[in-house]
């Protein structure tokens, strides 16, 4: 459990890593019924049909005789990892999406895909695949901080917010929520809020010597401190 929970952690973390400088504006459309298949099963369907029409590789295939089930998912979650750390998106969607057609309901996978595809600017699939991450697992709070921060890359405040603070309700120490809450917060006019969410953040790193993330909340901190006289 320990190992599945630092993957997790490295995985989001470029999300966490929100600035207000590589902000966007994109619209989304709205979540799919029911009945229809989800923006991320769509966009997986696509992706194994063009896999389909290419040589497999020969990784994979070996991959899939494994005998123990668990060994091939460990296997083709560290492979999606390498393929997203290297930055060959394409690839880690091509392992996840078959990992999932094995294994639909493994909500660690399809928290991995939102990620692939938050980062290849795909926005309604990602959204789609943390949502699917949530409802295999309701207090996915990672998950809940992922949708925030699809949202906050839209300039949708108010929606980025309750997604924080969902998880907040389920982690109230979850210091990367505390900080892009913060962030969601100062935009909307809140500073006060935002303030003393970036405190407790800050607090927080510190208790985990997590000394890189509490220099940057000590940076927000201190911009937004000083962000009237600035505007003055």
């Amino acid at each position: 459990m320990k190992q599945k929970n630092q993957m997790e952690t490295r995985f989001v973390q470029p999300l966490s890593c929100l600035t207000l400088s590589i902000i966007t504006t994109i619209g989304i459309l709205p979540p799919a019924t029911a009945q229809e298949p989800s923006p991320a099963k769509l966009t997986c369907e696509e992706v194994l049909s063009n896999a389909e029409q290419k040589p497999r590789q020969k990784q994979v295939q070996k991959l899939a005789q494994f005998a123990d089930p668990q060994e091939e998912r460990s296997q083709l979650i560290q492979q999606a990892n390498a393929l997203f750390n290297q930055g060959n998106l394409p690839g880690a969607e091509e392992t996840l999406c078959k990992f999932l057609k094995k294994y639909p309901d493994d909500s660690f996978g399809h928290f991995q895909l939102g990620n692939v595809f938050f980062r290849g600017k795909k926005l309604e699939p990602a959204i789609s695949a943390y949502r699917e991450a949530i409802r295999l697992r309701p207090r996915y709070a990672v998950a809940y901080n992922a949708v925030g921060v699809v949202y906050a890359s839209q300039s949708r405040w108010n929606d980025a917010i309750a997604e924080y603070q969902k998880a907040l309700e389920i982690n109230p120490d979850y210091g990367d929520a505390l900080t892009n809450v913060a962030l969601a917060l100062w935009q909307t006019n809140k500073k006060d809020e935002a303030l003393a969410s970036l405190e407790k953040a800050l607090n927080i790193f510190q208790k985990q010597n997590r000394n890189e993330k509490a220099n940057q909340v000590q940076q927000l901190l201190q911009r937004i401190k000083t962000s009237d006289d600035n505007i003055s």
